[in-house]
C-alpha cells in the first residue's frame, strides 16, 4: 500500500474491479491498528455491535448474510470463528463445516450440500470452508476427474464452468435478499511452517497436526495459483473477497471484526414497527395482565403483614 494512502479496510476488498496478485499481497502487515492490545479492545467493541446488529437482522427478517472462510492449513479459521463470532446468539445463526463430501454429496450436484445451509432471512450462516473446495483441492487434485458425470462433460472445462457456476449462483442468492462474502485469511509459508512445529512441539496442540498436513505442503504453490484464479474468477461488487493478512493472528480477528460490522452496518437491518392500530390492542392486554398482577401484590403485602405482627409477638414473648 502507497504511503500516500490512508489505511482502511477497503485495501483488502476485492470486488472484481482489479487484480489480485496472491504473491504480491502481504501476509503480515498490520496498517489498520499496529498494537495487539489496541486491536483485542476493538474486537470486544466490535463484538457488542455486532450483537446488537445482529439481534435486529433475526427481528427484521428481510436480509440473510453467508460469512465465507477459505484458508491454508493452520490460517487459524476456527479460532478466527470462536474469537469473533461467538458473541452472537444461537438463534438465526449456525455453522457449517464442509469438509470432504460424502458418497451422497457425491450422488448430487457438487452445490447441493451448499444449498442446504443457505440460511433464512434474518440468519447469519458461518461457513468453514465452502463451496471454493470444488475450485481449490478440486482443483490441485483434479478431483472432478475420478468423479462420476455425464459422457458429455469435458473434463478439461470444468474449472472453468465451476468459475461460471458459482458467480451465478451468489448473484442468484443476492438477488434472494442473502449476500455472500467471502473471506480468505492469507498465511505465508513461513508462518504455516512455525504454527505446525508448534503443534508438533507443544503435546496440548500435537492432536491439531497430522501427516497429512505436511503432505499438503508439498503442494503450497499450486494451492497459492488456486487461490488467486479462484477470487480473480468469482469476486464481485454483490459477493467481494476480502483478502486479510493472516500471520499475526490477533490482527486477523481483528480485521475480520472489521468486515463482519461493516457488512450488518451496511445491512441496517431495523427492528420492525409497530402499527398505531396494534399498539391500541395492546392497552387491553395491560389492563388484563395488571388484573392478574394486582391479586398477587395485594396478596404479598398481607403476608409481610403477616410476618410483621409474628416477629411483633416473638419479641413481646421474650420480653
Amino acid at each position: 500500500m502507497s504511503k500516500n494512502k490512508i489505511a482502511s479496510l477497503e485495501q483488502y476488498c476485492f470486488d472484481g474491479s482489479g487484480h489480485f496478485d496472491i504473491a504480491k499481497t502481504s501476509t503480515s502487515e498490520t496498517s489498520l491498528c499496529s498494537e495487539r492490545e489496541k486491536a483485542e479492545k476493538r474486537v470486544l467493541k466490535n463484538n457488542d455491535k455486532i450483537d446488537e446488529l445482529q439481534n435486529r437482522l433475526y427481528a427484521d427478517k428481510k436480509e440473510g448474510v453467508i460469512f465465507l472462510f477459505q484458508a491454508m492449513d493452520a490460517a487459524g479459521k476456527d479460532g478466527t470463528i470462536r474469537a469473533v463470532l461467538s458473541c452472537l446468539s444461537p438463534h438465526g445463526v449456525h455453522e457449517a463445516a464442509f469438509k470432504s463430501p460424502s458418497a451422497e454429496d457425491l450422488a448430487h450436484d457438487y452445490l447441493w450440500r451448499i444449498t442446504r445451509q443457505i440460511p433464512a432471512k434474518g440468519e447469519i450462516a458461518i461457513f468453514n470452508r465452502s463451496h471454493y473446495e470444488e475450485v481449490l483441492i478440486g482443483r490441485v487434485k483434479e478431483l472432478y476427474r475420478t468423479q462420476d458425470c455425464a459422457r458429455r462433460i469435458n473434463l478439461d472445462e470444468v474449472i472453468g464452468h465451476r468459475y461460471e457456476d458459482i458467480k451465478a449462483f451468489e448473484k442468484y442468492l443476492y438477488h434472494n435478499s442473502v449476500r455472500v462474502v467471502k473471506i480468505f485469511l492469507h498465511l505465508s509459508k513461513e508462518e504455516q511452517a512455525r504454527r505446525f512445529l508448534s503443534r508438533i512441539e507443544e503435546p496440548e496442540k500435537n492432536w491439531k497436526f497430522s501427516a497429512s498436513d505436511y503432505e499438503e505442503r508439498k503442494y503450497w504453490d499450486a494451492y497459492q495459483a488456486a487461490f488467486e484464479s479462484a477470487i480473480n474468477h468469482t469476486a464481485t461488487a454483490y459477493a467481494p473477497w476480502y483478502i486479510v493478512p493472516a500471520d499475526n493472528k490477533w490482527y486477523m480477528r481483528y480485521v475480520v471484526s472489521e468486515i463482519i460490522l461493516k457488512t450488518l452496518e451496511d445491512m441496517d437491518p431495523q427492528y420492525p414497527s409497530v402499527t398505531k392500530a396494534r399498539l391500541e390492542t395492546f392497552k387491553a392486554y395491560q389492563v388484563e395482565l395488571q388484573r392478574e398482577i394486582e391479586p398477587r401484590k395485594e396478596k404479598s403485602k398481607e403476608a409481610e403483614k403477616e410476618k410483621g405482627k409474628s416477629k411483633d409477638k416473638a419479641k413481646s414473648k421474650k420480653k
